[in-house]
């Protein structure tokens, strides 16, 4: 009598996972939805969705998502698709490759940095790099 229909990606849309302060994880994070980090990952994560960390959030290792802000702590490894947003409170380091970048005046930004193109992005998302689009 009810049949329950299986969701698809887009019942997750406006939604938010969320680690509060005070909350430490030791390792790998996947979603499809967006995600509020305020306290400390160490580990990978990886998301369709939008990833935010707080002023107080600290993230070791390696992300990829579609959208990111970053108001804390990032070392590592991050990827996004599309936009990545650093706040003035932010402290980058490692590498980064980014459809476009926005930084703040104020935040600490010690990191490689290369940008995504259209092409080159459809071979990322298959774990593919631009070194090896220009070889085939």
């Amino acid at each position: 009598m009810f049949d329950k229909v299986k969701k698809n990606g887009t019942e997750l849309l406006g939604k938010t996972n969320r680690i509060v302060e005070g909350t430490s994880i030791i390792g790998d994070i996947v979603s499809k939805a967006d995600f509020r980090l305020d306290g400390e990952l160490i580990g990978n994560f990886t998301s369709q969705g939008k990833l935010v960390i707080g002023v107080s959030g600290v993230v070791k290792g390696e992300i990829v998502c579609n959208n990111a802000d970053i108001e804390g702590e990032f070392q590592g490894k991050i990827k996004v698709l599309e936009v990545l947003n650093i706040k003035a409170t932010a402290q980058i380091h490692g590498e980064v490759t980014v459809g476009k970048l926005s930084i703040e005046p104020g935040a600490d930004f010690t990191a490689t940095c290369s940008m995504l193109t259209n092409t080159n992005e459809v071979k990322l998302i298959n774990g593919k790099g631009a070194e090896q689009k220009q070889k085939e």
